[in-house]
């Protein structure tokens, strides 16, 4: 089990490394005051008690999850981009990436919405 960020996106599919390191930077961007933490064997991001931002990768495929409230508040957003959402999180490959300025908005969205 990964201890940290660096290792959780070395054990990642060789594919989706790239866009989880771009994920990682572009969440540690928008979330300058935030801890990386590990929670639920997912990297994230936390401010006070609160994980404002969590990341994913499974075989094919790689997850961002967020407060749903930041899901649903940027719904249309998140079709326009051609990526699939669930109430919390939103999936995307190497094939259909995740714009920066989305990741960017959906961390700042959950971290409104958080109680830190």
């Amino acid at each position: 089990m990964a201890t940290d960020h660096d290792a959780y996106i070395a054990e990642a599919p060789e594919p989706l490394r790239p866009l989880l390191k771009r994920l990682r930077a572009e969440l540690a961007d928008a979330l300058p005051d935030a801890e990386e933490i590990i929670a639920y064997k997912m990297p994230g991001f936390r401010i006070g008690k609160a994980i404002i931002a969590g990341y994913a990768a499974f075989s094919k495929q790689c997850g961002l999850y967020v407060a749903a409230s930041a899901i649903a508040a940027h719904a249309d957003e998140i079709a326009a981009a051609g990526l699939k959402a669930t109430k919390t999180g939103v999936t995307f490959s190497p094939k259909q990436p995740m714009p920066d300025a989305l990741v960017r908005t959906l961390a700042l969205a959950s971290r409104r919405d958080q109680k830190p």
